[in-house]
């Protein structure tokens, strides 16, 4: 696992954010955190890249671009957006992985306690433009946050 601050310059770091954090970003409503993995938690996303393919145009893939240029992929699968809204009490979803192989990436855009935490035990805190790169095998999970509105994230899987 690397863990990297300051990951992108600031001022690639300062478009996205203020794209993705904006009133105008197209978040889209899902039931579960996890699909795989039913529960009473819900969030809001949207899909940069899909399966190879881009699934977004525009401004949203112009933001994007540069973000990917700091990744050294050979092939990026996914790249997803995750919001989950203030709860009472941090809330840790469901352990999962992303993908079978390969590496998994998470981007934080803000500050928080929300963090992401794995089945060892290990701990990531959200603070923004931090990048974690970790093995996809490694089963993982989110968490809301209780001290900002929002916890942010962009997952990355190459």
């Amino acid at each position: 696992m690397n863990i990297y601050k300051n990951f992108l310059s600031k001022e690639i770091f300062k478009k996205l954010k203020d794209a993705v954090m904006s009133d105008y970003f197209p978040w889209y409503f899902n039931e579960e955190v996890n699909l795989r993995q039913k529960d009473s938690s819900f969030q809001f996303t949207f899909t940069f890249i899909e399966n190879g393919k881009e699934e977004c145009w525009g401004e949203w893939l112009d933001v994007m671009k540069p973000v990917l240029k700091n990744i050294k992929h050979k092939k990026m699968n996914r790249v997803k957006a995750n919001l989950l809204t203030r709860t009472h009490k941090v809330i840790e979803h469901k352990y999962h992985t992303d993908q079978k192989e390969g590496t998994t990436g998470i981007l934080y855009l803000n500050k928080c306690n929300g963090y992401t935490i794995f089945e060892n035990g290990k701990k990531v805190s959200s603070e923004e433009n931090k990048y974690v790169e970790f093995n996809s095998n490694l089963k993982h999970t989110g968490s809301s946050c209780t001290d900002e509105q929002r916890r942010v994230v962009i997952n990355f899987n190459y």
